[in-house]
């Protein structure tokens, strides 16, 4: 099984490699087979990634709406018609099960790259009357935005940070997660392929020494991470020494509610998404799931049930429903903390152990019950397919303690009562919310979170606000009037 990239890096509209990087090998998940290498960026590549995203963004920028729209929309068309291959790519990748991969990640960065690329043409200022006089404001590009991608998703992220900035006339210089590297590589390839001129798009491998070197340094106007809340901390730093605009989509240890008058499946369901899709590496997961006194032995009995039927497997195997971690030391730290929570006191109902023999990186789903708010598994972001479950009884009690974290990502409320599910929705403080349902996450609607999980938003005609800047321009029709 052989992945190896045609070269590390994609700078002006090519391959580009430099060997004097630092190695970072790619090992396949389900195997911990090496299937090939990247090199970090070398000083000399930074510099040819930000110098040619510079000198194509002015060009870019003067083109009109219609047009890079129409580049974005026919890239969104050849992402789909080759959404096996890419598929495959990213289970190489992450690990994440093809059945998944297929339907959830490179159809996803498609959909951002049409959504961005129908709305480009309507990037307007407005025009304000003051009586005769009167003021008009343009919507103009940032410059070269830098984007920094998490592990989890790197199609989807690669497009969800490059379709509003090039819509809105940005350059982009992406550096995918170590971890997965070779995605982003095709996304760019792609643009070109659909007439993004040279430049605009560009990815660069490495670790957090060239993400350091990429968000101080002076030529980028924006940064956008998408990562854990320490990481995200020290990004939000050192753009802020510069100034910078930045975008920040965090971490979370997000409460999903669920009410004695759920539909119990529903709810199981939905707790099941929020924290085995992907084998829990999401940030949004519900990973607290408050459950009702009135339903909980139910919950818990149909949870286990469907839990210990969950196939895990061989992600190339469209069967599969699960597949392993995307590395091994992500393995043993969700093991760790699986072996936390049993020494905590939390009842361990299904799961719990590493499966699949030893090559691979899985882990088996993890339900524990009995778990307080002070335990580490309940306030911690694991990043693994472990769910907390929690016992309340009365709603503001659930609402009080669902809202006792540093986070703020996400939330859910499952119940039939719907003017329940939107007071609670309403008191919860979390930015991206769902109503008996769970981690849906379509490019339509705003996504980002509150308190330490992050700033802005991502997709939606929000992230326009985040990929362009206002300016005002007063016209007067008359004379000048001064005192003097």
């Amino acid at each position: 099984m052989k992945a190896q990239p045609t070269a590390s890096h994609f700078i002006n509209g090519v391959y580009v490699e430099d060997t004097a990087g630092t190695p970072i090998d790619i090992i396949y998940p389900a195997s911990g087979e090496l299937i090939g290498r990247v090199y970090s960026a070398t000083p000399s590549i930074i510099d040819q990634a930000l110098s040619a995203a510079k000198t194509a963004q002015k060009s870019w920028a003067r083109t009109s709406g219609t047009e890079r729209g129409r580049i974005l929309r026919k890239a969104a068309d050849m992402i789909r018609d080759r959404n096996r291959d890419l598929s495959t790519l990213e289970t190489l990748d992450t690990g994440k099960p093809l059945q998944e991969t297929l339907v959830a990640d490179a159809t996803s960065g498609a959909d951002a790259l049409e959504y961005f690329g129908g709305l480009a043409a309507s990037i307007t200022g407005e025009h304000i009357p003051l009586g005769q006089d009167f003021v008009y404001t343009i919507r103009e590009p940032l410059g070269v935005c830098v984007g920094i991608g998490a592990w989890n998703y790197p199609t989807q992220i690669a497009c969800w940070k490059g379709a509003p900035a090039l819509a809105c006339g940005n350059a982009v210089v992406f550096k995918p997660s170590e971890t997965t590297p070779l995605c982003a590589l095709k996304i760019a390839e792609i643009l070109v392929e659909a007439g993004l001129p040279a430049g605009l798009y560009n990815v660069v491998q490495g670790l957090g020494d060239v993400g350091s070197a990429l968000v101080s340094d002076p030529r980028v106007d924006k940064v956008s991470l998408t990562g854990s809340v320490p990481t995200g901390k020290k990004v939000y730093a050192a753009a802020g020494a510069g100034v910078k605009h930045v975008t920040m989509e965090l971490g979370g240890k997000s409460p999903l509610l669920v009410f004695d008058d759920a539909d119990i499946e529903d709810a199981v369901g939905g707790a099941m998404l929020g924290n085995f899709y992907s084998s829990g590496q999401v940030c949004s997961n519900g990973t607290r799931v408050f459950v009702q006194d009135g339903i909980l032995p139910a919950f818990l009995d149909r949870l286990a049930a469907r839990t210990n039927a969950i196939r895990l497997g061989d992600p190339m195997d469209e069967e599969t429903q699960m597949g392993p971690m995307v590395t091994e030391a992500q393995m043993d730290k969700v093991l760790a903390y699986i072996e936390i929570g049993k020494s905590e006191g939390a009842r361990l109902v299904t799961g719990g152990k590493r499966a699949m023999g030893k090559n691979g990186f899985y882990i088996e789903p993890t339900v524990f019950a009995d778990v307080t708010d002070d335990m580490r598994i309940a306030r911690e972001e694991i990043f693994g397919p472990v769910m907390s479950v929690l016992s309340f009884s009365e709603e503001s009690e659930a609402v009080a303690r669902a809202n006792d974290t540093e986070f703020g990502l996400s939330a859910g409320v499952f119940t039939k009562d719907l003017t329940r599910a939107h007071r609670v929705i309403a008191d919860l403080e979390a930015g991206s919310c769902w109503i008996n349902t769970y981690n849906l996450a379509p490019v339509e609607a705003p996504f980002g979170g509150v308190k330490q999980s992050g700033v802005g938003r991502e997709n939606s005609k929000a992230a326009i606000e985040h990929y362009t800047q206002l300016k005002s321009v007063y016209v007067a029709m008359g004379p000048v009037e001064a005192p003097y």
